[in-house]
């Protein structure tokens, strides 16, 4: 594979993974606890909506370097570290509190495998 290929592959990647923070971001933030079919207090609400705007800025700084993602190690690096230090966040959860629904546990794997994956993913393509 050239490695333009490689590239144009991993930003279509990062575009598709990025759909996931970017709309569940926007959920949280329009739907609140609502999202998640859970009802919770107005301090809950507000907690809610704010990490889903981080989310959704998660989201759309990947997607800010999809076009030259072969020169975007640093901030990928540093999304990544968030993102999987989130994952951790929501695997001590589930160790503690339960098997939460398939929609968490999907992010559970975005947050540490997938956006870890494409982060070396990307140093590879910055390499070539």
């Amino acid at each position: 594979m050239t490695p333009a290929i490689e590239r144009r592959r991993l930003q279509i990647a990062v575009a598709i993974a990025g759909c996931v923070p970017v709309f569940a971001g926007l959920a949280g933030m329009i739907l609140g606890p609502g999202m998640t079919q859970d009802a919770g207090s107005i301090s809950l609400d507000s907690h809610i909506r704010y990490l889903s705007g981080l989310l959704l800025g998660i989201g759309l700084v990947f997607w800010w370097n999809i076009p030259r993602i072969e020169q975007a190690g640093p901030m990928f690096r540093t999304l990544t570290l968030i993102v999987l230090i989130g994952g951790l966040g929501r695997l001590a959860g589930l160790l503690t509190q339960g098997t939460p629904p398939a929609p968490m546990l999907f992010g559970l794997v975005m947050e540490l495998a997938i956006t870890p994956a494409l982060c070396l993913w990307q140093s590879r393509v910055a390499r070539l």
